[in-house]
């Protein structure tokens, strides 16, 4: 995948309800948070499920709480689109534990988040700031 980077123009949509990444012409559209938040909480480190679980709530400050359904079903198609692959598994208590980790594909597309959501987050803050100051009794502020 061509993430921010020159490249022949194309056009791809891959779609979950909540889990959704569009690449037009060389542009990432809009990451949906937990997407970006399971990139993020792969970026330091290969971690398993639980982890991921663990890390997402902790870097949205307790907003964003994945259940393991919802997250093995985002790991799947996140590894399928080569932005996270398999680290390594090992067996714990006599299950099997897989650990996640970023690939450089992963860190390009949430690099390119990063920087759509600081101009989005640039651009709003510069317009509030312009916003008339509205004053109760009748006067201007």
């Amino acid at each position: 995948m061509n993430y921010g980077r020159p490249g022949p123009a194309r056009s791809r949509s891959t779609s979950n309800a909540r889990l959704t990444v569009y690449i037009v012409a060389r542009t990432v559209i809009a990451m949906q948070e937990p997407t970006f938040l399971i990139l993020a909480a792969l970026a330091e480190q290969p971690l398993h499920g639980y982890g991921v679980i663990q890390a997402v709530a902790a870097l949205s400050g307790g907003d964003v709480k994945l259940r393991a359904g919802t997250l093995y079903g985002a790991l799947d198609r996140l590894d399928e689109r080569g932005l996270i692959e398999v680290d390594r598994e090992e067996a714990v208590d006599g299950r099997l534990r897989r650990y996640y980790r970023l690939t450089d594909s992963g860190a390009g597309a949430l690099s390119a988040e990063i920087g759509r959501l600081r101009r989005n987050a640039t651009a709003a803050e510069q317009q509030l700031r312009r916003r008339p100051q509205v004053s109760f009794g009748g006067g201007a502020a």
